[in-house]
């Protein structure tokens, strides 16, 4: 779990497809493997442990403290629902440690599972605030985003100003000083940002999903007594 509080900006050292990872039965297969270098996430790393890179979990397979390298597998449904696909060496993610127990949270619940993608479609300065404007083509998506709500873009914890769910688009704003911690004021219109709406929201839906049924035979019951009442007076 993480609070969407991104700790530091690294670097993508490399992005690459392998023939050669090792499997659970000894035998190698095709994987994709990604190496970032960070400071900070580096601090009390340890295999195994999970960082979020720019809004993903994802599970550090190797470290090299003397370059401050960590490296992660990327699984064919992360490429599927992220645009992890398209990085390259030299671009910058954001990088958060997973949250300790009864730690403070700052932001909202992020699991660093992308539920998919958005495109930025404006972007505009209003006094020091940068906002930005996202389209998102998913309706399971955008149903769960709502005016200001959390939302976690390439893993920033952020909350939602505006929705228009004819124009499947949501806007943010940033201010300055986040402006300065994060990777997304180097995204232009048609750039891609991954997504993760809250999974409170996801719950919440779930739960009323199996209660409906109940609530609709118990007006269907209250209904047919009220008629059966009725004809009796």
């Amino acid at each position: 779990m993480f609070t969407g509080i991104v700790e530091e900006m690294g670097t993508v050292v490399s992005l690459e497809e392998r023939d050669d990872m090792p499997l659970w039965d000894g035998s190698t297969g095709v994987g994709t493997e990604l190496v970032v270098e960070g400071n900070v996430v580096m601090d009390g790393a340890y295999l195994g442990c999970s960082i979020c890179v720019s809004g993903v979990c994802l599970t550090a397979t190797e470290l090299e403290p003397d370059t401050n390298h960590f490296k992660v597998g990327l699984a064919p449904e992360t490429l599927r629902k992220t645009y992890f696909s398209e990085l390259k060496a030299g671009d910058a993610v954001n990088l958060e440690r997973a949250s300790e127990i009864g730690g403070r949270n700052s932001g909202h619940f992020v699991q660093g599972h992308v539920d998919g993608v958005g495109v930025v479609k404006e972007r505009w300065i209003d006094e020091d605030s940068l906002c930005y404007q996202i389209t998102v083509e998913n309706p399971d998506i955008l149903r769960y985003i709502v005016p200001k709500g959390f939302i976690a873009i390439d893993g920033t914890s952020l909350t939602v100003v505006d929705v228009n769910t004819e124009e499947k688009w949501f806007s943010f704003m940033l201010v300055e000083y986040t402006q300065k911690k994060i990777i997304i004021p180097g995204k232009q219109p048609g750039d891609k940002v991954n997504l993760e709406v809250d999974v409170l929201g996801k719950y919440s839906e779930t739960a009323l999903a199996a209660l409906m049924p109940r609530l609709e035979a118990l007006e269907a019951k209250v209904e047919t007594l009220e008629k059966k009442l009725a004809q009796k007076e």
